[in-house]
């Protein structure tokens, strides 16, 4: 199946959501909003897709100028976002492993190999690299 671009509906969106370069909280606030809604829509559109990585892309900018962070380690960036989606270990038994490896890894006691970055990256939409 081979979905098209519509170029109207995204401009629609664009419109409706009028993404700017974010210079205060109360913009990053209404972009995060608008995200996270988009991240965990089921069945998004093309359109939708689009709209939600340059959204991302405006909200790291911001992100990095205004809340640098000192790196973290996998593990608690993993912990961070089944805390943010309400994810549990036993959510992710049979994604990544055993519920033996899943705690581990969660705990920071495994590291996160390439291929379960990979399928973390996939089940919340982000990009595998915040787990390596």
């Amino acid at each position: 199946m081979t979905f098209t671009f519509d170029e109207t509906a995204y401009r629609n969106l664009v419109a409706e959501v009028a993404p700017k370069v974010i210079e205060t909280e109360e913009e990053y606030e209404r972009l995060l909003t608008v995200v996270e809604r988009l991240t965990f829509a089921r069945n998004r559109t093309p359109e939708q897709r689009v709209l939600h990585k340059l959204l991302v892309k405006l909200i790291e900018v911001y992100e990095t100028q205004n809340y640098p962070m000192d790196l973290s380690v996998p593990h608690e960036i993993l912990q961070h976002i089944m805390e943010a989606s309400g994810t549990r270990q036993a959510d992710l038994v049979g994604l990544i492993g055993s519920s033996g490896v899943v705690s581990e890894v969660v705990n920071g006691k495994r590291s996160i190999s390439k291929a379960q970055a990979k399928m973390l990256g996939d089940y919340f939409k982000v990009s595998p690299s915040l787990f390596i």
